[in-house]
């Protein structure tokens, strides 16, 4: 066991981890093996190794395995006073730093007291008025329209929404299975009725531009794990195809042959701020205010929190609760004693 610059560098045998040696896969690459063997989403993915590469370039292309838990701190004070980043993204920046040198480079931080979490905040969601809500669903159209509506409708997250399946939608009985959500737990919420029908169409739409990909030589949909392997049939069954599937094939090596991947985020993060500003809505307004004001008006409309728990997927009731500061009862439900003179 050798100790250098705050850590311990420890192999899987007892040596030293290996760093860059000819042949050897690159250390990026090494990181999205690690992450993808342990079946972490593609956007932690994707902000890991882009912490990493700024780790990297902050200390001149320096080796991590020549560097510790000083060169760490020096990189999180530096994002904190010079970037003036927020205290999530510091944390998930220390997240992805931890996962290199534990899990990837196989080092143990020597003295992780000395690189402290930033403190997060507790703030108050920003949650719209049911009027505002109204507004806002009537600057928008089409596919934004139902993607919303099911944000609102049905509480999901935004990438919940965008990565549902044909087979997760049940029509007939009104119900949506959000597979592998927040946690990599399942669950079950509403379909709210207002949706069936232009959803409906919707459906048929994607079902004609399937069959015409399939026509093409194309129909391929990307599959989670290594499902194309089991059910070699499957990337080009209806029931896998995306609810709301991308507007072009995609040709990600990453991801084998040409594909239709889902809609990408930031088109319905663009609709619904500019329907926003449209319907003159004055708070920030992104697509988790649609979830943040479903769980709020459940909870006005007397359900119970353990319900409303169940259909946001939280794994503790403490997370509900916070919707419980923004009802129009407890402390904004209070009669100011000014208001009686």
């Amino acid at each position: 066991m050798e100790q250098a610059r705050g850590v311990q560098r420890v192999g899987g045998d007892g040596s030293s981890p290996a760093v860059s040696r000819a042949g050897a896969p690159k250390l990026l690459d090494r990181v999205r093996q690690a992450i993808r063997a342990r079946h972490y989403s593609r956007r932690t993915e994707s902000a890991y190794v882009d912490w990493i590469r700024r780790y990297i370039l902050f200390h001149r292309k320096r080796h991590p395995s020549e560097m510790g838990a000083s060169e760490i701190t020096r990189f999180l004070t530096w994002l904190a006073s010079d970037r003036r980043v927020s205290a999530s993204t510091q944390n998930q920046a220390l997240s992805a730093l931890l996962f290199l040198y534990r899990d990837v480079l196989r080092i143990e931080i020597d003295a992780i007291e000395h690189v402290p979490r930033a403190r997060m905040p507790v703030r108050v969601p920003v949650v719209l008025s049911r009027d505002e809500v109204a507004r806002l669903m009537k600057q928008l159209d089409g596919v934004t329209w139902i993607v919303v509506a099911l944000l609102y409708g049905a509480g999901l997250r935004l990438q919940e929404c965008l990565e549902l399946r044909i087979k997760d939608i049940d029509l007939e009985r009104r119900q949506i299975v959000v597979r592998r959500g927040k946690g990599q737990k399942d669950r079950s919420t509403v379909l709210p009725t207002v949706v069936i029908d232009p959803l409906a169409r919707h459906l048929e739409a994607v079902k004609r531009q399937h069959q015409a990909d399939l026509a093409r030589g194309f129909g391929r949909v990307v599959l989670p794990f290594a499902l194309d392997r089991k059910y070699p049939n499957a990337a080009v069954d209806w029931r896998w195809q995306f609810v709301f599937p991308a507007s072009r094939v995609c040709t990600d090596p990453r991801w084998g042959p040409p594909s239709r991947f889902h809609l990408h985020e930031s088109v319905v993060q663009k609709a619904v701020a500019r329907a926003a500003r449209q319907a003159g809505i004055t708070k920030r307004v992104g697509p988790h205010t649609c979830r943040h004001s479903f769980a709020t008006h459940l909870l006005e409309d007397g359900y119970d929190i353990r319900t409303v728990q169940e259909l946001l997927g939280h794994a503790d009731v403490s997370t509900t609760m916070v919707y419980t500061h923004v009802l129009d009862r407890g402390p904004l439900g209070v009669r100011s004693p000014i208001d009686r003179l």
